[in-house]
């Protein structure tokens, strides 16, 4: 099975956008071999394997459901409330039912204040705390990607290059940092997570970069990351608030095409992390 996150459905990418994509990364899961999980929490119930109905009901704008990293797990169910989860949410869930492969576009990471601010994605700390692999197209460039690194290496998670040595920057091929580990397909990933899980409690990472049509040429890039950073210090806004300006800004300059990059990698992802999960299958039978 493949857990897959609910925020980029619900509060990342815009409707209709949101449920064709959801649709096509199960689509994706399924063409690896494998049987996809998208995961929410309906009315204080988690769901692990959301109908079409069920998600569309999730990302209903009236129903304004909570964005639901793993330490709030435990008030939505309390409260009855809906919501869908971060990465860091669907990793904890996936790891308590057993799953042991997820998928999504960018995982989160180290801001670039965190010296003033502190702000530093719990993707990081929950990949440190349950041994699930995570298919993910690096980190997105708003961040601090040097600093991301180090975080992953300091808790103990491995991070391995799908069929490339440079470790991905989400929108781009090449974020500009080097890996020492490269693997060359499916079934070296699988081993590898295997393996390392019997060694360590930790999760395992795989970057998978856009490819090589789809990723922004340098200019676009660079042009709409400065505009982006530009646009949040202007604003003013902290904390959470930040990534949703950033991301909001890369839409607008790019007239739209960062949200098409985003589409392609993630359900790329979802079908790399179907082909893995099945491998991981066979290999413990």
């Amino acid at each position: 099975m493949v857990a897959l996150e609910t925020t980029i459905v619900v509060q990342g990418l815009p409707s209709p956008t949101n449920l064709e994509v959801a649709a096509q990364c199960e689509a994706a899961v399924r063409t690896g071999g494998a049987v996809p999980a998208t995961i929410g929490v309906l009315e204080g119930r988690i769901v692990v394997g959301l109908t079409s109905a069920e998600l569309a009901q999730l990302a209903e704008s009236e129903r304004h459901a909570a964005k639901l990293s793993a330490r709030d797990l435990g008030l939505s169910l309390a409260l009855k409330r809906d919501g869908a989860t971060t990465v860091a949410g669907t990793i904890a869930i996936a790891s308590r039912v057993g799953i042991d492969v997820m998928a999504t576009g960018g995982l989160g990471g180290v801001h670039r204040d965190a010296r003033e601010s502190y702000d530093e994605s719990a993707d990081l700390t929950s990949l440190s705390r349950n041994q699930v692999l995570v298919v993910a197209s690096g980190v997105k460039s708003i961040l601090d990607v040097g600093a991301t690194l180090e975080r992953l290496d300091t808790l103990g998670v491995p991070v391995a290059g799908y069929q490339t040595n440079r470790f991905p920057g989400f929108y781009q091929r090449d974020s500009g940092f080097a890996l020492d580990w490269s693997l060359a397909d499916e079934v070296e990933a699988a081993a590898a997570f295997l393996i390392h899980s019997e060694l360590s409690t930790t999760g395992f990472l795989v970057a998978n970069p856009v490819s090589q049509e789809h990723e922004l040429s340098s200019d676009q890039h660079d042009g709409a990351l400065a505009s982006a950073l530009e646009r949040a210090k202007s604003l003013g806004v902290t904390g959470k608030e930040v990534t949703p300006v950033l991301l909001a800004e890369f839409a607008r300059y790019t007239e739209g095409q960062s949200v098409v990059v985003n589409r392609h990698l993630v359900v790329a992802n979802a079908g790399l992390a179907g082909r893995i999960a099945t491998a991981v299958a066979r290999n413990r039978t």
